[in-house]
């Protein structure tokens, strides 16, 4: 799973990058900061088992805190986007290209309306992020419409002359971008675009169904970021107001990378996602007083900072994955001795078979049965699993 960060210059997303995965990033506070894609291993949370069946786990990728499991996935940043990425400017076809995989995407956008489209500081609240949100989805989508319309004239002629299917013949010209024929179709039925009217189609029905074909392969959830910033809530409440149908959270990238930066230098115990945390070390009065700030003005009012939550729902919610963790009703460690050493993240409605492919072929190759652990009951191989199922594999090899 790859989930890509996108947004104008100086908007955060470096600053969200490297909150997330405390990977080493350039920051600082003028445009173009960030000179190429960078990727790193971000963590989604959920409850762990381990409580269930009262042992402690010991994780072989990830980590757990007081029984809350975080599990890795890739993220990518990109540089800045600016209008007509779409045809080159900015170098924006390069940093759009390399959100090609990309399962989901986060917008970054700067909700305190302190840095403009060009990313250049402004003060606070003279700069509408509303804008930002239009003027970078369309670029999105314009680059998804460029893939298509640019060759459409030989594209349809050829599809034609081979006699192929029209879902079939997109499918595959957007096979890059992780889309499939069903996406394709799904598209195409909620435009009512009929196939056998392909050769009709003009600009405007390319262009509606590139949108759809976005939409169902690269979700967008929106990152308000800076929501610390004095009047930002109001900014907030404007553009959920504005767009109902998104998925908007505020968050303040800045104080999670201080939250996680403490945390690392054992100075306080944080749990990321949480809306508290912990004093055990010395601290200077430099360093109480951004605390108590991040207390008061983020934690309190949100019930987070934002980023934690903003990665779970992305997966969770929008991507709608479930956490399967693999073990053995006699035995939950592996060979070397580790307790639920593994947790893997499927698309909902996966089957035991699914699971099985998924730990490794050979397993889903010679699959014979799997078991519910929690409920000690054998499950066929189209058993649908449910988010934190614990489930044993029997195959013949």
């Amino acid at each position: 799973m790859l989930i890509g960060l996108f947004g104008g210059p100086s908007k955060g997303k470096s600053t969200f990058f490297k909150a997330a995965t405390l990977a080493e990033v350039a920051i600082a506070a003028y445009p173009f900061t960030t000179l190429t894609s960078s990727e790193a291993v971000a963590y989604v949370k959920l409850d762990c088992v381990e409580k269930e069946f009262n042992v402690k786990c010991n994780p072989r990728f990830g980590y757990c805190l007081n029984g809350k499991r975080f599990v890795p996935v890739r993220l990518m940043d990109v540089p800045g986007l600016i209008q007509g990425s779409h045809e080159g400017l900015g170098r924006g076809n390069a940093f759009l290209d390399d959100l090609r995989q990309a399962d989901l995407l986060i917008h970054i956008i700067d909700i305190s309306g302190s840095t403009n489209e060009n990313g250049e500081a402004v003060d606070p609240l003279t700069y509408d992020p509303l804008n930002d949100v239009i003027l970078l989805e369309k670029e999105i989508d314009l680059w998804f419409f460029s893939i298509l319309n640019k060759e459409w004239s030989k594209f349809i002629k050829l599809v034609h002359a081979e006699k192929q299917e029209i879902d079939k013949a997109i499918a595959k010209q957007f096979s890059g971008l992780k889309v499939n024929e069903d996406i394709v179709n799904e598209a195409m039925k909620k435009l009512n675009m009929k196939k056998e009217e392909c050769f009709s189609w003009n600009e405007k029905d390319l262009k509606n169904l590139c949108i759809e074909l976005r939409k169902l392969s690269k979700p967008i959830i929106i990152a308000a970021n800076k929501i610390d910033i004095l009047g930002a809530k109001k900014n907030f409440e404007r553009l959920k107001e504005r767009f109902p149908n998104y998925l908007i959270i505020p968050c303040s990238a800045e104080s999670e990378l201080a939250l996680k930066e403490a945390a690392k230098h054992k100075l306080i115990n944080y749990i990321p996602g949480e809306n508290s945390f912990e004093i055990i070390g010395d601290l200077k009065d430099e360093q109480k007083n951004a605390l108590d700030f991040i207390q008061k003005n983020v934690l309190d009012k949100y019930g987070s900072t934002g980023v934690q939550e903003i990665l779970d729902r992305a997966v969770f919610d929008l991507l709608k994955y479930i956490a399967i963790f693999p073990g053995g009703v006699n035995k939950l460690q592996d060979s070397e001795g580790r307790v639920l050493p593994d947790c893997f993240l499927l698309p909902e409605e996966s089957t035991a078979l699914d699971f099985a492919y998924k730990i490794h072929t050979t397993i889903g190759d010679t699959f014979i049965k799997a078991i519910d652990v929690k409920k000690k009951m054998i499950i066929g191989k189209d058993h649908k699993l449910k988010n934190r199922d614990v489930i044993e594999i029997v195959c013949s090899k």
